[in-house]
């Protein structure tokens, strides 16, 4: 594996100009899309408490969505690493946003992975690979707020 510096390149295009632009607060929708190469386009907005369009991604979704993915990629793979078969695995994460006018910011994420592993597995060590991957996670230890993990690992009933 390299190690080094990655970048990552995205293109964000604001497709919400009603006829007159910006020319009030309710004037426009805050409508774009984002791409990144040929991968598939992500319809955004912001949220619909400020104006926009609750059918679409809105950045605080997908920070919540970039911190839960990114705890499950590691997490997985420290448990390929450990020998654990990880056959299961839902997040059912949450952020707390604070709405501020001097200074809005996220206070928290909570991650709530659900796993089951294969009959016979360590669930000891499957239950403290989350912490391990709570360190190694670039997003968590990008971020100036708590990423919380409340793990539940089961075994299946086979």
């Amino acid at each position: 594996m390299a190690y080094g510096e990655h970048k990552y390149k995205v293109s964000v295009q604001w497709t919400g100009n009603r006829g007159s632009g910006t020319s009030g607060y309710r004037d426009y929708s805050r409508d774009h899309v984002i791409r990144a190469g040929n991968k598939p386009v992500i319809e955004g907005s912001s949220d619909a408490a400020f104006l926009g369009d609750a059918n679409r991604w809105n950045p605080e979704d997908l920070l919540v969505a970039s911190a839960s993915a990114c705890h499950k990629l590691w997490y997985l793979h420290l448990c390929a690493d450990a020998g654990i078969a990880v056959l299961e695995y839902r997040d059912d994460a949450e952020g707390t946003m604070l709405d501020d006018p001097r200074q809005g910011r996220f206070s928290q994420i909570v991650l709530r992975p659900r796993v089951v592993i294969q009959a016979g597995g360590d669930v000891e060590l499957a239950a403290r690979l989350h912490h391990m991957a709570h360190e190694k996670c670039y997003v968590a230890n990008s971020v100036n707020f708590p990423i919380l993990c409340e793990p539940v690992v089961e075994t299946n009933a086979r």
